[in-house]
């Protein structure tokens, strides 16, 4: 399978490009940076300039997209004019441009998830169960990053509020909590609390707290190495050959609907 990497020479375009190389199953065709970069010219395959994209499109079977939300939307365009599969693990999309990629999936298949690992999708699915069990528990979600992470909450924070106020019948628009400063009064009872930390190296930690009268669930995911998010954004990718167009997340990769 031919895949293009966009945001090559980033963390986990750089994982990718690993864990592709070490899949006889997988060539990487075209490697991407912004105009600009410092890493242009670089690496193997040699990191190419993204205003060289679609020079390389046609000779790919998908393209693999971690890059920021107004790149990410670029390369969705250019890969749908060329009706190539696009797995998109960028985060920090506002609803309008979310909005626009499910446009843009009625024409090519897409994977779209903030977290590409197995661990997290079996997290994600495991909140909903317990939130759906014991919705009138608390629930607060703590999420640890490198301190050059630029997003806050991470996009598998968002995720995890999302699904737990799903599964106690409520919207998070309406009940998240994002930090907390100053003299806030008693919580609200359907209140879902997410708090960032950024530090150090961390690649990532998410703990989903469930408090109730006397007792306390946490459901803790803990990412020792980005090769579990790479590894399943190749797995993505293989995933979309000859897959109709629509969006899709990782709960359908893994078969966890």
């Amino acid at each position: 399978m031919k895949i293009i990497i966009c945001g090559a020479a980033g963390r986990m375009g750089q994982a990718i490009l690993s864990v592709a190389k070490a899949d006889e199953n997988v060539q990487v065709v075209g490697a991407f940076e912004y105009d600009g970069s410092s890493a242009i010219g670089s690496g193997t395959p040699r990191v190419a300039p993204i205003s060289d994209l679609e020079k390389v499109l046609p000779q790919a079977d998908a393209l693999i997209d971690f890059t920021s939300p107004d790149s990410a939307l670029k390369n969705l365009k250019a890969a749908k004019k060329y009706k190539i599969p696009v797995v998109i693990g960028t985060t920090g999309f506002i609803d309008e441009q979310k909005n626009e990629i499910a446009e843009i999936a009625k024409s090519i298949p897409v994977v779209m998830s903030p977290n590409m690992s197995i661990g997290v999708n079996l997290l994600f699915k495991l909140v909903d169960e317990v939130a759906k069990k014991i919705p009138d528990y608390d629930i607060e979600i703590v999420e640890l990053h490198h301190n050059k992470k630029k997003d806050a909450p991470s996009g598998t924070a968002a995720k995890l509020a999302e699904v737990a106020a799903k599964g106690i019948g409520k919207k998070i628009e309406s009940v998240g909590v994002y930090g907390r400063h100053g003299i806030i009064g008693t919580r609200n009872q359907d209140e879902i609390g997410v708090m960032s930390v950024r530090a150090g190296d961390i690649v990532g930690d998410h703990t989903v707290y469930f408090a109730g009268p006397g007792e306390r669930i946490e459901l803790t995911h803990r990412a020792h190495s980005r090769d579990t998010f790479a590894a399943g954004a190749v797995r993505a990718a293989k995933w979309l050959k000859g897959k109709q167009p629509g969006l899709y997340d990782m709960q359908d990769v893994l078969e966890l609907k």
